[in-house]
């Protein structure tokens, strides 16, 4: 079965060979005139021809990729005539001038016959409804029937071709209606194009979707640059007294159609069009106002300076560079109201909430809610990421996980300060765009849950402070009950007793002595042990010398590097901590081959290092060792930080402050 996509091959096949028809015309024709109209051509044809075959490839039940090749056929189409013109004009009597002849005088109508069913089927290969299909049986039958009917006119045919003989001819007055139908058929023409165009139109009123009315506005930037043509043409009129630049508008209006058209089929969403179309009308009409402001102040200031006089230029593009500046912002928001209205709605949300935030009337936390507004998009989300985390968490601190949507991030002073995560609408220029606008109101937010957060851990950690300080206390009273105070109490009786029987020799007293100086020497040795906890003696002398003699006592290899000396009691006392508890963990979890202990004072800074070579994945938990061991660095006003990814050891750091 003939589908699509083979009969763009073989239109294909066949414009390659009407481009070979070209080549030997234009040797035919000789001079380097004839080779630049035959490249010029070809370069007008390509991009169509191309990109239609890529349509037709990609497509291949579409006939948007066959049209498009029609389309770029027309351009070799015009080319190889004009080449055979010439051919013919230099070496007459060429094969089937007389049949060529009588052909070409109206088959210039077959040229608008593929864009007119390219506006008719686009963008799904289907027309808009039944009673389209005489619009498109007329794009068909009507340039055949003119075709034919030119083909009998009598009159002389133009030149080179003046000479040949007619190979139809009518008598009269068959001729004469011949020639009044052939001119009531262009009418018809004129119509059925202008009804091609309009069906684009009832395309998008009728499009339920965002993907079809996204394909059509793709179409539409496309055949907007028609009308640059004439911008071109008016300009180079104006500054060069001839239509030159027109080739320059026409070069890139053969491109941007069938770029555009091949968009819209294969990626509608390349690239936000909405923005893409409000930037071009913007420009369009920045441009169009500046020409006639250009033209009437050049024609003002030319009567008294004259049409060519340099002041006279100098002036007038002064001129409308005043005129402008101010213009162009209004007209921008003029444009994005009309054509760009999402665009227009959302910037507006964010700047009345960032002055209702001004004014006290609003709270920044309403970003979001905004946004879903303005863009009508219920599942949008703004998340903002707290420093030294990874995830996004919303205006309350709850996480938000993007999944696969596209995710805006936000930036400010080159740091990611959140983001705007797309639910069901929204382009990704669009919301980059207002990810930018809103960075301020994202920083401001992010700032009040992190202080928020600091407040509530700070209450945690004092909370967890308290229990610990009543825990430890009634350890201390538990421990002195049941070990040095009984042998304090035990040794008071046994005093006692000897002072009884002192005189009556029934007790040994040098036994008794004995034993009370060895019970005084355990519970002297108890009560340092509970004096150690409370403050390790060795601190004494230094924290180099404590952390020695607590790597010692380790089971596996510990590494010092200490050059921190002189440091006030509490730092040194925290730093020793520090140091003790996280050994600790790593031997009991981690399982290391060896310990590294790094301690440094830089200015009024203390850092703590504890690294080790296990496993990794240690966190802090609640309750665990590592997570009152933060308590007590925070509440010395300093931060502890751990790094521990899987299979790449543990290291533990404490920040603390040490005033000089």
């Amino acid at each position: 079965m003939l589908t699509p996509r083979l009969y763009a091959y073989a239109v294909t096949g066949a414009l390659c060979v009407l481009a070979g028809a070209g080549a030997v015309f234009a040797v035919l024709a000789g001079g380097g005139g004839a080779a630049l109209v035959l490249a010029a051509g070809v370069a007008f044809g390509l991009p169509s021809v191309g990109l239609g075959v890529l349509v037709a490839t990609r497509r291949p039940d579409s006939v948007v990729g066959l049209l498009l090749v029609l389309v770029g056929g027309t351009a070799v189409w015009l080319t190889v005539e004009e080449l055979y013109h010439q051919a013919v004009a230099r070496r007459p009597g060429l094969p089937f001038t007389a049949l060529y002849s009588a052909l070409s005088q109206g088959s210039w109508m077959f040229l608008y016959v593929p864009a007119g069913l390219l506006m008719l089927l686009f963008p799904d290969g289907r027309l808009p409804g039944r009673r389209w299909r005489r619009a498109a049986a007329g794009l068909l039958v009507v340039p055949v029937l003119f075709t034919l009917i030119s083909a009998f006119d009598p009159g002389p045919y133009p030149a080179p071709f003046q000479d040949t003989p007619h190979l139809l001819r009518l008598p009269e007055p068959y001729s004469s209606v011949l020639l009044v139908a052939g001119l009531a058929l262009l009418p018809v023409f004129l119509g059925l194009l202008i009804a091609s165009t309009t069906a684009i139109v009832t395309r998008y009123r009728r499009a339920a979707d965002e993907v079809g009315r996204a394909q059509l506005k793709w179409f539409a930037l496309g055949a907007g640059f028609l009308p640059l043509t004439l911008l071109l043409c008016w300009a180079s009129y104006l500054f060069f007294d001839v239509p030159d630049l027109v080739i320059a508008g026409l070069a890139a209006t053969a491109l941007a159609i069938p770029a555009a058209t091949a968009i819209a089929v294969l990626r509608h969403d390349l690239y936000d069009i909405d923005r893409a179309i409000s930037t071009a009308v913007t420009y369009g009409v920045v441009t169009t106002i500046l020409l006639g402001f250009y033209t009437a102040a050049s024609f003002l200031v030319g009567l008294g300076a004259g049409r060519t006089s340099p002041a006279a230029a100098a002036a007038a593009t002064a001129a409308c560079a005043a005129a402008l500046s101010p213009l162009r912002t209004r007209l921008q928001r003029w444009v994005d109201r009309r054509f760009y209205p999402a665009r227009q709605a959302a910037l507006s949300a964010i700047e009345e909430l960032r002055h209702r935030t001004h004014t006290g009337q609003a709270r920044p936390e309403q970003l979001e809610a905004s946004l879903r507004t303005a863009l009508r998009d219920p599942m949008l989300r703004v998340g903002y990421r707290l420093p030294g985390t990874s995830v996004l968490v919303d205006a309350v601190g709850d996480p938000i996980d993007p999944g696969a949507a596209h995710v805006a991030p936000v930036r400010l002073g080159g740091h990611d300060i959140g983001a705007i995560v797309r639910g069901t609408t929204g382009s990704r220029e669009l919301l980059r765009e207002l990810a930018s606008v809103s960075a301020l109101l994202v920083e401001v937010v992010r700032l009040r849950i992190e202080v928020t957060r600091a407040l509530d851990e700070a209450e945690a950690s004092r909370t967890r402070l308290l229990h610990a300080g009543y825990e430890e206390r009634r350890r201390l009273e538990r421990d002195l009950h049941d070990g040095a105070q009984q042998r304090l109490v035990s040794l008071g009786m046994a005093i006692r007793l000897a002072q009884r029987h002192l005189s009556d020799g029934a007790v040994d007293v040098d036994d008794l002595l004995d034993r009370s100086v060895a019970e005084l020497a355990l519970a002297v040795s108890e009560l340092r042990q509970i004096a150690h906890g409370l403050r390790p003696s060795s601190l004494d002398d230094g924290l180099g010398n404590a952390l020695a003699m607590l790597a010692g006592k380790a089971p596996v290899p510990v590494t010092l590097d200490v050059s921190a000396d002189d440091l006030p009691e509490d730092v040194a006392m925290t730093a020793y901590y520090v140091a003790s508890e996280a050994m600790t963990n790593a031997v009991k979890h981690a399982g290391p081959v060896a310990i590294g202990v790094h301690v440094d004072r830089r200015g009024d800074r203390v850092t703590v290092q504890i690294s080790d070579d296990g496993p990794g994945g240690a966190t802090i938990r609640p309750g665990a060792g590592l997570s009152g061991l933060s308590d007590r660095v925070k509440a010395a006003g300093g931060a502890l930080r751990l790094s521990s990814p899987a299979g790449g050891g543990t290291l533990v750091e404490a920040v603390l402050p040490c005033a000089s």
